[in-house]
């Protein structure tokens, strides 16, 4: 890569999961500049020192209300999106999972 490193903005980590009831998989609207009006899995960044497994936790929790027992991976991508005026580069972690208590109803805490 050619570009001066010391201008190239740092990779970031997101941590997305798919979670699973019965043969539904839950998503949600975003409401951002990035993708505003589509859908999307719920996730977010993943914090210094966190597991994957528990930045999913997390965010569910934070975007959902909703409690997950265990996490399997899935797999991994690396983006890169050069496009100006924000280039940026991400590692996506995907993850599954089941909701702990299969009676949880999701609610919209990120409006």
């Amino acid at each position: 890569m050619e570009r001066d490193a010391a201008k190239a903005p740092a990779p970031r980590v997101a941590v997305v999961l798919f979670l699973l009831k019965d043969k539904s998989v839950l998503l949600g609207r975003r409401r951002s500049s990035v993708g505003d009006s589509t859908f999307a899995l719920p996730g977010g960044h993943l914090e210094f020192g966190e597991s994957f497994e528990e930045c999913a936790a997390r965010e569910l929790r934070e975007e959902a209300g909703l409690e997950i027992n265990k996490t399997e991976f899935l797999t991994v991508t690396n983006n890169v999106f050069r496009e100006e005026p924000k280039p940026c580069h991400y590692v996506t972690v995907f993850l599954r999972a089941n909701l702990a208590d299969p009676e949880q109803v999701p609610q919209n805490l990120e409006p």
